[in-house]
């Protein structure tokens, strides 16, 4: 017996798959920048131009021809090279806890935030809850007490969080088009900054095996998902989808690196679990609303 997913649940899907596949990210870029001896603006920069590669060597995308696609895709690339240079930028400047709460934590905000001033309408309750609870979560799973910080990481973190935002609200027609030249044009941004600092990548098979993982599962693989279920779920849940990421590298530190997580990081990661799964599997709205509203159950989506 088949079972027909709806909609929501189709975009829930692909929204928590691209989070998973993010969250084995944060370990491959590292163990490339340890293998290969790279800095972390050249990790990104290759992150972006192999997951490109590969997504356009998968899918055989042509070129975009059309004025309406080269825009989107030179706005998709702008985005992705600007996000990734202000996040690691601050991760320079403060530390990679304070950086990455920061980032993920204030973009769900951002984009309710935005919503609500766009649709002049209070957040519904099961929208607050998920993003307040994930928040709380993220900070007791990442928070540590003594962590450098400065205002100029926290500025630009929060730069990266307008960024990955404002892409989060780019509409996608074709998600594995976009991913492919999205990522390919943001990897060709940042290439000429990280070639100053040196992207040298020995021909060593661990390093390109590491490198090729880094660049089709986290990037081309995550981003399509991601794309794919913007197309079916609202912007918020989507940002909200990016907590998965360190909640997902969490797991895998405790799993293959015996890393130990203290009570209070055990409580976040619970927390951050259960408020994400209201997000993804909050009610329906009533019959009647969505009937009132003429937009059948894309009403739910357009909702946060």
């Amino acid at each position: 017996m088949s079972v027909v997913l709806s909609e929501r649940a189709r975009g829930s899907v692909a929204l928590v798959v691209a989070g998973v596949l993010w969250g084995t990210g944060g370990l491959a870029g590292s163990l490339l920048g340890q293998l290969a001896g790279l800095p972390p603006l050249a990790v990104a920069a290759y992150r972006l131009l192999l997951g490109g590669a590969a997504a356009i060597a998968v899918s055989g995308k042509g070129i975009p021809r059309t004025r309406a696609q080269i825009k989107r895709v030179l706005v998709v690339g702008a985005l992705f090279a600007f996000f990734q240079t202000t996040y690691f930028a601050a991760v320079a400047l403060g530390s990679v806890a304070t950086a990455t709460m920061t980032t993920i934590g204030a973009a769900p905000v951002m984009l309710t935030v935005a919503t609500v001033v766009r649709k002049r309408r209070a957040p519904r309750s099961w929208t607050l809850l998920s993003v307040v609870g994930s928040l709380i979560g993220l900070v007791l799973l990442s928070w540590t007490p003594h962590a450098e910080t400065s205002k100029a990481a926290i500025v630009l973190a929060l730069a990266a969080a307008a960024g990955f935002a404002i892409l989060t609200t780019r509409p996608v027609d074709d998600p594995l088009a976009t991913t492919a030249y999205g990522c390919l044009t943001g990897g060709l941004l940042l290439t000429p900054a990280a070639l100053t600092l040196g992207m040298a990548l020995p021909a060593r098979t661990d390093v390109l095996l590491v490198a090729v993982y880094f660049g089709v599962v986290p990037t081309a693989l995550a981003y399509a998902a991601y794309f794919k279920g913007l197309t079916m779920a609202h912007p918020v849940l989507g940002a909200l989808s990016a907590l998965l990421e360190p909640l997902t590298a969490t797991i895998l530190s405790v799993a293959f690196l015996h890393e130990h997580l203290s009570p209070q990081a055990w409580g976040g990661a619970a927390l951050l679990t259960a408020a994400l799964a209201v997000g993804y599997w909050r009610p329906e709205p009533s019959s009647g609303r969505a009937a009132a509203d003429g937009r059948g159950s894309r009403t739910d989506a357009d909702r946060p």
